[in-house]
């Protein structure tokens, strides 16, 4: 029996044993290790602000257009989005109503003339008073107005292209039945565009006509030159800001009516701002911009929040939350968090 005991005793104590010396390496703490990044002070930069202003495109020149005459539309030419050319047949209506009128005002010109000219050679033989024959007359032209005015409303069944360019709106479709200047198309000419935008009063004294402007068109991702063509004279009520129209040339027609533009434009302003690599500023799921801020002391990095303007050869203007001579990291900040400890590397 005391065998037995003596054994669990020296089992028990063995196994403790063991354990103690597992465990013992990972309870003692690891040394955090350093990332390696590259760093910037923040620099002061005397530079032009620019004015940002944002506008919608439309066409340079955009019609719309309706029948001249009442009737059924019979042939439409062209679908929405497509293009087409000045002088080209867009519409027409039934023309039957209107060639039977002008028929009909064709054989009263016939009668009239008829009666005209014999009345004519019995003025001349003396045998016809003058206001007889004024009455005629008078009738003639009546009858040859009439017959004028149905020949146009034949030719008025016929819509055709005032000019060349892209359908933007078909408001109708064969079989329909329209009235005198409903507008059922509108087509615009896009080979060259219009950026409409608002400007406020207090930055008006710095554009003028002809200045150019840089204009991107996000849905494209691609900027393009254009140039100031008017300049409101009354601001809007509301806002009290001043319309301005830049035009922008359109060769391969990508541009479309109803597309967002970003405008910039050079003012005579010049500022001193702060401004970083543009790499060095990230943005988080909530598109807010933030940098990390070195703290040389304790030779760490800690996230903080800043507001951005714009871009000056690669520099971004910082508008809000950082001071000068700042140390901000340039490189590396992707495998940063708030408070990770760096070295700094050449």
């Amino acid at each position: 029996m005391k065998r037995s005991k003596l054994y669990f005793f020296l089992t028990t104590s063995l196994f403790l044993g063991g354990c103690q010396s597992k465990t013992t390496p990972t309870d003692a703490p690891e040394t955090a290790k350093a990332i390696p990044v590259v760093t910037s002070r923040i620099s002061q930069t005397n530079a032009t602000r620019d004015i940002s202003i944002s506008g919608n495109i439309e066409g340079s020149k955009t019609v719309r257009l309706g029948f001249m005459v009442a009737g059924k539309i019979n042939y439409i030419a062209a679908d929405e989005g497509q293009f087409v050319r000045k002088g080209q047949l867009l519409a027409s209506l039934d023309p039957t109503n209107y060639g039977i009128a002008k028929e009909m005002a064709d054989v009263q010109v016939n009668q009239v003339t008829d009666e005209y000219n014999r009345l004519k050679l019995m003025r001349e033989r003396n045998s016809l008073s003058e206001s007889d024959f004024a009455k005629v007359n008078f009738g003639l032209q009546q009858a040859q107005a009439q017959q004028q005015l149905q020949a146009k409303n034949l030719s008025d069944t016929k819509l055709y292209a005032p000019i060349s360019g892209v359908m933007l709106k078909k408001l109708a479709e064969v079989g329909e039945i329209t009235g005198v200047g409903t507008p059922l198309f509108v087509i615009s000419d896009i080979s060259r565009v219009n950026v409409n935008a608002f400007i406020p009063e207090n930055e008006l004294h710095n554009i003028k006509l002809g200045q150019a402007a840089t204009v991107l068109v996000s849905s494209l991702n691609e900027t393009f030159t254009g140039k100031i063509t008017e300049v409101g004279s009354a601001a809007d009520v509301t806002s009290r800001a001043f319309t301005v129209k830049i035009e922008l040339p359109n060769p391969k027609q990508l541009i479309r009516p109803g597309m967002i533009a970003e405008v910039k434009l050079a003012s005579n302003q010049k500022a001193e701002m702060l401004t970083l690599p543009a790499e060095a500023v990230l943005h988080d799921l909530d598109n807010q911009s933030y940098v990390f801020v070195v703290d040389s002391a304790r030779q760490k990095a800690f996230k903080r929040k800043v507001s951005v303007g714009q871009l000056i050869n690669n520099q971004i203007e910082i508008t809000s939350g950082l001071n000068a001579n700042e140390v901000v990291v340039t490189g590396g900040q992707q495998k940063l968090s708030d408070g990770t400890l760096i070295s700094l590397t050449n």
